[in-house]
């Protein structure tokens, strides 16, 4: 019997079978930029993709900017389908069996999980932000509030700054991830609904800079916000976006998901499946509170409208909070 299943894509280590209909890199809506702890998750995988670094977050409005640099390492931007194709490269060399099937219906008992033709004593259920399984499972919550969805766009240009800048705008905000050297992406969050070029204009700076710019395809997400009632129930595991999701606003969720996956792991290896929910709120605690405030205080337009002036007026809090977080 498997020693874990894993639906989707995620940690290596015992005896593992990755499921995932989808074969090849596969490219999805995300902000690219890898903070520094990120980084040293993957370097203790072996995993070095290739990419651009960059050396903090700038804050940006209309008139103004801070930056604040990281004090620990430098994070890399890199493109979706570079770090997809490297994880699973590491994975084959830790002797991963992946195979394109889909699942089907999840049935477990005392001492196995049953998904399809495969019978493991546990599963991994990482297959995203609307994950299927969390939803058959009844593991779901109501997410109340404004809802708010990402798109993405990679525009060949040269990367202007060594930071990953964040523009704020009274509906929007703009995350641009210098990823190459003669490219970058341009993630945009927003609240209403519209395509890349609508929202584009409420920034009209960094409008004016890509305009024009041969581009790829734009890349789509949301509702961002997904709220569940517990990331274990049995011998199922919930990891990654299909964890629960916040907002990209902080940039954190890639280094949730590989810090997420080890503390999965190091359950499976204690047989402590009902250790797991426990530890990953511990874990992510940092990141609920201060996503959740700055998303909270960003609904209002009178406080977002005042977040760059602010953090430039004190420009250590600034840093120490990014710093905080990354």
């Amino acid at each position: 019997m498997i020693d874990l299943l894993v639906v989707g894509g995620g940690p290596a280590g015992l005896e593992v079978v990755v499921v995932e209909r989808r074969s090849g890199p596969i490219d999805k809506a995300c902000g690219e930029g890898l903070m520094p702890h990120t980084l040293r998750h993957l370097g203790r995988l072996g995993v070095h993709p290739y990419g651009r670094p960059f050396r903090g977050i700038s804050y940006h409005d209309a008139n103004r900017h801070v930056d604040a640099p990281f004090q620990r390492g430098s994070g890399r931007g890199v493109r979706r389908t570079v770090l997809h194709g490297a994880l699973l490269d590491a994975a084959a060399s830790a002797g991963v069996r992946i195979c394109h099937w889909e699942v089907g219906e999840i049935s477990q008992d005392a001492a196995s999980v049953r998904a399809g033709n495969w019978r493991a004593r546990y599963l991994a259920a990482a297959d995203g932000l609307h994950s299927p399984i969390r939803r058959s499972l009844g593991l779901e919550r109501p997410s109340p509030g404004p809802r708010r969805w990402g798109i993405r766009r990679h525009v060949q240009i040269a990367p202007w700054s060594d930071h990953v800048e964040v523009h704020w705008a009274a509906g929007a905000e703009a995350y641009v991830t210098p990823i190459a050297d003669d490219c970058v992406s341009v993630a945009l969050l927003k609240s209403r609904r519209g395509g890349f070029d609508t929202h584009l204009e409420e920034f009209p700076a960094l409008r004016d800079r890509i305009s024009g710019r041969p581009h790829e395809p734009d890349r789509a997400a949301g509702p961002l916000r997904q709220r569940v009632s517990s990331r274990t129930v049995g011998r199922v595991m919930l990891v990654g976006d299909a964890a629960g999701y916040i907002d990209a606003l902080t940039g954190e969720g890639l280094g949730l998901a590989f810090g997420a996956a080890e503390l999965l792991v190091n359950s499976v290896v204690a047989d402590q499946p009902g250790a797991y929910d426990r530890r990953w709120r511990q874990m992510t605690r940092r990141y609920r509170m201060l996503t959740a405030a700055l998303l909270q205080a960003s609904s209002h337009a009178t406080v977002r409208s005042g977040i760059v002036p602010a953090a430039q007026a004190m420009p250590n809090v600034f840093g120490r909070a990014v710093n905080l977080l990354c």
